[in-house]
């Protein structure tokens, strides 16, 4: 019988671009670039990340990761329990710089083989849907949207009981529903970032899709980010 390997050799893995930390069952590490600073601040980024995200638990439960990138929070939903996980992803995943689909290829094949992939634009989910979810996971996706409010409408459809938004924010001193529009690079020198929201219009936009309850908690380590729970 052929013997299993227990992880990609650290060569494999440093050839990738990650943004998610990964530490294989043999020992290699994958350097995320979440968090900055440092592959320590990375782990801890999204150990605390997780902990909000699924601060309602999954086990038993089918899950949908939308931007799962490298797919950390898929990984860790099939950890937790989920009974069916789905990551999709597009434009990480055929960035030909970031080649994100290698890394959660990687990562899903030694830490959780059950996760299935889906490549699909967020624009095409209402014509080519991918079924129903008790969880959605939007972590980190709402401020690289062109149409944000076409999207969520389109996510509160494939939402069995509760959607997951993290974000970051602005215009957080301002008392009504707002977003900053950001035309070029403004925020963190990414062009692919377009809206800035405060929390307020996060919270009125899901209301405005049709969630009838939405709490909010700001980000653990910062207090321009926060994450969004919205239930039908």
């Amino acid at each position: 019988m052929e013997e299993q390997l227990e992880g990609p050799t650290q060569e494999e893995v440093d050839s990738l671009v990650w943004w998610h930390p990964f530490t294989f069952p043999n020992g290699v590490k994958a350097r995320g670039l979440k968090g900055g600073t440092s592959s320590e601040y990375s782990e801890e980024c999204v150990r605390v990340e997780a902990e909000a995200a699924f601060r309602h638990p999954v086990r038993g439960k089918t899950v949908l990761d939308v931007g799962a990138w490298n797919g950390y929070f898929s990984v860790e939903a099939m950890r937790r329990g989920a009974k069916r996980v789905v990551a999709l992803d597009k434009p990480a995943w055929e960035d030909p710089y970031f080649q994100g689909f290698k890394g959660f290829d990687l990562a899903r094949r030694y830490l959780a083989p059950e996760v299935e992939a889906v490549v699909c634009d967020l624009m095409d989910l209402r014509h080519n849907p991918v079924g129903n979810f008790d969880l959605v996971l939007f972590l980190g996706v709402l401020y690289h949207l062109k149409h944000p409010l076409y999207v969520l409408e389109t996510l509160f459809d494939l939402t069995v009981e509760h959607l997951v938004i993290e974000t970051q924010l602005d215009l957080t001193d301002c008392d009504r529903p707002a977003m900053v529009f950001y035309p070029g690079d403004e925020m963190g020198g990414d062009a692919s970032n377009w809206w800035g929201p405060n929390a307020q219009c996060v919270m009125d936009m899901l209301g405005a899709v049709g969630f009838s309850r939405v709490e909010y908690t700001l980000h653990p380590l910062s207090d321009f980010r926060a994450f969004f729970y919205a239930f039908k």
